[in-house]
């Protein structure tokens, strides 16, 4: 599986930015996709999932009525729309596949796309 995020940027507080993250590989379709952030000096943290049907989703607490995880498995791509952004948001940002039971636990994950910035200034 291989995955490949985009769409980071600078942004004021308040704004918006859309994330993407695009996958390729075997049995692709079957892996439920996460994203991950990690800030300077802190660990990766869990964001949002989405499961293979399109329908299944979670949310960390710092996203959840800001942000909204979205799949497209017709395109193979995986979503993230972020509004209401805080600087506390500024962090490089991550995809990732796993199964259902695994994709909020960044330690447990196997395929990781390369991190794409997010940078919210106040």
């Amino acid at each position: 599986v291989q995955l490949q995020a985009s769409g980071g940027g600078l942004v004021p507080a308040g704004g918006s930015l859309r994330l993407s993250c695009a996958a390729s590989g075997r049995h692709v379709r079957t892996y439920s996709i996460g994203w991950f952030r990690q800030g300077p000096g802190l660990e990766r943290e869990f964001v949002a999932a989405v499961g293979w049907d399109e329908c299944r989703t979670v949310y960390a607490n710092s996203a959840k009525g800001r942000f909204t995880i979205s799949r497209d498995n017709a395109r193979n791509t995986v979503d993230l729309q972020m509004d209401s952004l805080k600087p506390d948001d500024t962090a490089v940002y991550f995809c990732a596949a796993a199964s259902w039971d695994q994709i909020t636990r960044a330690t447990s994950l196997r395929y990781w796309g390369q991190g794409t910035q997010v940078t919210v200034s106040s």
